[in-house]
């Protein structure tokens, strides 16, 4: 489809400039979306990345300073092949649950015409932003973490923890066991009974980072970023061959583990820079070997020997939730679900 066809076709179904469609963050997860299309939407966002096809400031964001480690970020991405503008206006503050019976993660998608700039929906960020996450690191780990790889481990069991397990069979297919921990152990308990049923691998609880850690090929983690690295995992744990896809920047690891890296990725260079220059990685980025998108583009060679130590870092990339802010859309308009507002 090209451009002034897909836009005759959004026009048949949000008069543009005068009206806005709004999809729900129920009716957004009701959808019908797999987890077989966020992988493959989230491998073709990297992709266009890595082959700069897109549009992609670095985030800009607020970090009020009454409420430590929280952040409210505004994410624009423009994908010219695939007619998408959009932008995401989403937070993080991790005491909501206890303060105000919230959740942590909030965010709203705005969808725009590219051709005239003129809004045509507003949906639910928060899903799209949960299942883009852990896509991504399954990517990552696709790539870079070792073809054979059969025992991983997931640190952190919130609502990303979760989604991670649920997705790490996709880019390693010959998994067979996923060890997980949390300092809470009712959060392992609740990872096991929810995400047990639909993977393949065996779920194990530790008791320990530490066992984790040593225990695995693949390292995920998405703990709560906190403003400096509050390191948790000891050097010494991690050996030659791992793999370490981070969705919580530096926070759980030392500094120089992650300078000692064979290979050190990153998913946007400068979004990262942007993150060191307000203070996230107080000892310096490591030397940057490339973008996440670059290996899954072809463009950089991913992991090359089977004793490369590799840390894959992403943080999330607008361009990423624009190639699924788009699916929402369309299928919502296609199974006529959402409301349509004045402008």
């Amino acid at each position: 489809m090209k451009s002034i066809e897909y836009r005759e076709w959004l026009n048949q179904h949000v008069k543009i400039g005068r009206e806005v469609l709004w999809v729900t963050q129920a009716e957004v997860e009701e959808l019908g979306i797999t987890r077989q299309e966020v992988f493959d939407l989230t491998g073709k966002a990297l992709a266009y990345h890595g082959r700069k096809e897109v549009e992609m400031p670095a985030k800009i964001g607020i970090h009020p300073k009454t409420q430590p480690n929280t952040l409210m970020h505004a994410m624009p991405g423009y994908i010219p092949a695939e007619y998408i503008a959009c932008l995401k206006w989403g937070g993080c503050f991790p005491e909501n649950r206890e303060k105000f019976g919230l959740a942590q993660t909030s965010g709203l998608m705005v969808f725009n015409d590219h051709e005239s700039g003129l809004p045509v929906a507003v949906t639910d960020a928060v899903w799209i932003t949960k299942m883009r996450t852990a896509a991504v690191s399954a990517n990552g780990a696709k790539y870079l973490a070792n073809a054979n790889s059969t025992v991983a481990a997931m640190i952190g069991c919130g609502v990303q923890g979760k989604e991670h397990v649920k997705f790490m069979e996709f880019g390693l297919p010959k998994l067979q066991k996923i060890l997980i921990y949390d300092v809470n152990p009712a959060a392992m308990e609740a990872t096991i009974a929810e995400c047990q049923p639909e993977v393949k691998a065996k779920i194990e609880k530790v008791g320990s980072f530490e066992e984790a850690v040593k225990g695995a090929e693949v390292v995920f983690s998405a703990s709560t970023i906190t403003a400096s690295p509050s390191p948790k995992i000891r050097d010494e744990w991690i050996t030659a061959g791992q793999t370490l896809v981070m969705a919580d920047m530096h926070t759980l690891y030392e500094d120089r583990t992650m300078k000692r890296a064979n290979k050190y990725l990153v998913d946007s260079i400068e979004e990262h820079v942007y993150f060191a220059g307000i203070g996230y990685y107080p000892n310096g980025l490591p030397e940057i070997y490339g973008e996440t998108g670059e290996v899954v583009a072809g463009i950089k060679k991913g992991r090359e020997s089977r004793d490369e130590l590799i840390v894959d870092n992403n943080t999330g990339m607008s361009v990423e939730d624009a190639m699924m802010v788009r699916a929402v859309v369309d299928r919502a308009l296609e199974n006529k679900v959402g409301r349509l507002l004045p402008l």
